[in-house]
């Protein structure tokens, strides 16, 4: 079933959202194809399923008595965690139903890396849920980022329905622009007028200026910590459903109120060497302490797990040798309470 375009333009663009990338690039908004795999989960029991295996409510997708689906949103970030605690696969849900007497039909978009294994895992789980589970095979996945100049991107949905399924913003930050779920061979240049194909290499470097973690690389499968991940800040839990697996390790961190490491952007004083770089490569201090690890990164910027306490340090990456500088920031769409 295809989402109707004009339930999607109805939407407003976010406020401050084109402010956020003024002076990124040109006027025309840019899109970038992301390698990235979208598994359908489809039948009655598709939210109660999902609610079970995921760090946030997903119930929020499903239209109830009291809440019309015109009021639901139309995107949710979260993980699957280990029984341990600990990240297993990062997710954006889509809900592609439109009304309470529409059977609940939800989109997971994942790494593409891991289809095969996330689908092992709700197989697992599934039991006798009433649920089918199958990749989308026919359906490309893209990020938007509006240019300077872009107008209200949603506007030319209505003119092209059959084309775009799903024109929803990035449920993570405003600063990741918007997701967009077409029709293989969809003609983009319709459904946003003006718009441009770009470098996947852009993308990946604006994620790591504002320290978005996306994929195994930068949220390793069974090390990763939620919390510390910023979980929380991409509006990726729920602290007040009830149980999925994974969840004690979780509200015990939040409500301990304590969180000594978080991923932050880091900037390098010159561009890494193309993938010669360790997984999980230490960080030191001048005095050569332990301060974090290095994740994923591409030219001059990167994404690591950083303990706050030396984030304001001169800090160095040891490659082959030698030393090379860098700095961490703490990104501006971060909250502004963010002191833990």
């Amino acid at each position: 079933m295809l989402v109707r375009a004009g339930a999607a333009a109805a939407t407003a663009a976010p406020r401050g959202l084109r402010r956020l990338w003024r002076g990124a690039g040109s006027g025309a908004a840019a899109c970038f194809a992301l390698g990235r795999a979208l598994l359908g989960v489809r039948g009655a029991d598709t939210a109660l399923f999902l609610q079970g295996l995921l760090t946030n409510d997903v119930t929020r997708l499903v239209a109830g008595d009291a809440t019309p689906a015109a009021g639901l949103p139309r995107a949710l970030y979260a993980h699957a965690l280990n029984v341990q605690g600990r990240c297993l696969y990062d997710v954006i849900l889509y809900r592609l139903h439109e009304s309470p007497e529409e059977e609940p039909h939800i989109l997971l978009e994942c790494d593409g890396g891991v289809l095969d294994a996330i689908q092992k895992h709700l197989k697992l789980y599934k039991i006798r849920r009433k649920v089918n589970i199958a990749p989308c095979l026919d359906l490309s996945l893209w990020a938007v980022v509006p240019g300077e100049q872009a107008g209200d991107i949603t506007s030319s949905l209505a003119k092209s329905a059959d084309q775009a399924l799903i024109l929803t913003p990035d449920p993570r930050t405003e600063v990741m622009g918007w997701r967009l779920i077409t029709k293989k061979g969809a003609n983009l240049a319709e459904i946003i007028p003006g718009s441009h194909i770009g470098n996947i290499q852009d993308y990946h470097r604006h994620r790591y200026k504002q320290g978005i973690p996306e994929g195994v690389k930068d949220l390793p499968p069974g090390v990763a910590l939620p919390l510390e991940s910023n979980l929380a800040y991409m509006n990726g839990i729920s602290f007040t459903k009830g149980c999925y697996i994974g969840q004690e390790l979780t509200a015990r961190t939040h409500h301990m109120g304590v969180i000594r490491k978080r991923l932050l952007p880091v900037h390098f004083s010159a561009p890494l060497p193309k993938d010669s770089i360790p997984e999980g490569a230490e960080i030191l201090t001048e005095s050569g302490k332990s301060a974090g690890k290095f994740r994923a990164g591409g030219g001059e910027l990167g994404i690591a797990l950083l303990r706050l306490a030396n984030i304001n340090e001169p800090l160095c990456l040891n490659i082959a040798g030698d030393k090379v500088k860098l700095t961490a920031s703490t990104p501006e769409w971060w909250p502004k309470n963010a002191s833990k």
